[in-house]
């Protein structure tokens, strides 16, 4: 047998070094290190469903409410109602409010939203909301993060299919796994300068999103308004695809809504409702009745799907508009928001109230008594099993 090499103290005083340094850099790298930063405390076990409604109750209280100034609408990943503060999200029991998983980071929230029964939080950085992370809606167990470019006052939208970042410099869409599929605009860290963004200089003032597309409205040097239509999955992320982009010959537009076959966008400086074919012609117009809008996203967000239906709050009336073709179909007048559904039938928030509609028709069949303690600005709602969610400002408020 060979025998072993003599080992010097020289030799074992080397060792000794190299297992401080080692230990003393992997203690820097903790302390230092988003992990150590990060809280993460899962449910138990996973939140039930709650039972699903057979009907509108006659009366509708407040069953809890929380502060979530993260929340421009009530997030519900399925079946947890979801609220965002300061640095950390909560996920909630929709029938108590019990908190039953926490997620929080050193770092302060930009926003939350949802898509395939996941709660999306975004965090900022010094320069930008960079940090994204989705948690299971169940338990708050975490799914796939990324890094991002996304802008302070970003808001998230789901289209069913994709998640997209508003924007008013650039905005983007991801897919379930958190992988970009499409960037348009120019990024703080522009990475292809070469890519084929025909109109650089442009600013993006309203957006909606449905049917894997994107529309935006353009406001560009030398020009009055642009409304563009882009696949939010285009075979290069980094080369937008755009379906048609024309002038609007105004600055006070915004996107309503996007579908396969028409961009509806409201024209507030002329109170019309215009709706684009794929070929950026305008193929219908209809007169409405339009309001002032409150929000502190980065872009202008009207219209909310609900089922095979969207529904659009002008910021005085809310129209209901064909799913496929984007005619109004039905106008319900002085309400506060673009309403939820519930057992079957479509609550709108209005003065002192809920109203209670056939969705079919946009006939109100009753109104429910709400007291909203002197709250008077505008109420964004959300539904889980018989719970009705009330965005009002920065509180969410539970009815049932």
């Amino acid at each position: 047998m060979v025998r072993p090499e003599r080992r010097t103290r020289g030799d074992i005083a080397a060792v000794v070094v190299i297992v401080v340094a080692a230990l003393i850099g992997a203690g820097v790298l903790w302390l230092n290190s988003d992990a150590r930063a990060t809280v993460s405390e899962t449910a138990a076990e996973p939140l039930p469903k709650p039972p699903v409604p057979t009907a509108v109750p006659a009366t509708l209280h407040e069953a809890w409410r929380a502060p979530s100034t993260a929340t421009p609408v009530p997030v519900i990943a399925p079946p947890a109602v979801v609220t965002g503060t300061g640095n950390e999200v909560l996920g909630h029991d929709p029938l108590t409010g019990r908190v039953a998983w926490r997620y929080a980071r050193d770092i302060p929230l930009c926003t939350i939203g949802t898509e395939w029964d996941r709660a999306v939080a975004v965090f900022r950085k010094s320069q930008n909301c960079s940090e994204v992370t989705s948690l299971r809606g169940p338990t708050g167990e975490r799914g796939p993060q990324r890094n991002t470019d996304a802008e302070f006052g970003t808001r998230l939208l789901g289209d069913g299919t994709y998640l997209t970042a508003t924007g008013t410099r650039s905005f983007e869409s991801w897919r379930s796994d958190l992988v970009r599929t499409q960037q348009f605009g120019i990024p703080p860290q522009l990475k292809n300068p070469k890519n084929n963004l025909e109109r650089p200089d442009c600013t993006y003032s309203s957006i909606a999103v449905g049917h894997d597309r994107a529309g935006v409205v353009e406001n560009c040097p030398g020009e009055t308004g642009r409304i563009t239509a882009i696949k939010t999955h285009p075979e290069d992320d980094e080369k937008p695809e755009e379906i048609f982009s024309v002038s609007l010959g105004s600055r006070d537009a915004s996107v309503v809504a996007v579908t396969e076959e028409r961009v509806a966008v409201v024209m507030r400086d002329s109170s019309q409702l215009l709706l684009f074919d794929n070929g950026g012609g305008v193929v219908a117009t209809y007169p409405v009745r339009v309001g002032p809008l409150a929000g502190d996203d980065n872009v202008r967000v009207e219209a909310t799907a609900i089922g095979r239906r969207v529904y659009w709050h002008t910021g005085t009336d809310t129209v209901a508009l064909d799913p496929k073709n984007l005619t109004p179909l039905w106008i319900s007048p002085d309400t506060l928001g673009a309403g939820t559904s519930l057992a079957n039938r479509l609550v709108l928030p209005v003065q002192g109230g809920m109203a209670v509609l056939d969705p079919m028709t946009g006939v109100r069949e009753r109104i429910i008594p709400v007291d909203r303690g002197g709250y008077t600005g505008p109420v964004r709602l959300n539904s889980v099993g018989p719970v009705v969610l009330e965005q009002r400002g920065d509180t969410l408020v539970a009815l049932r």
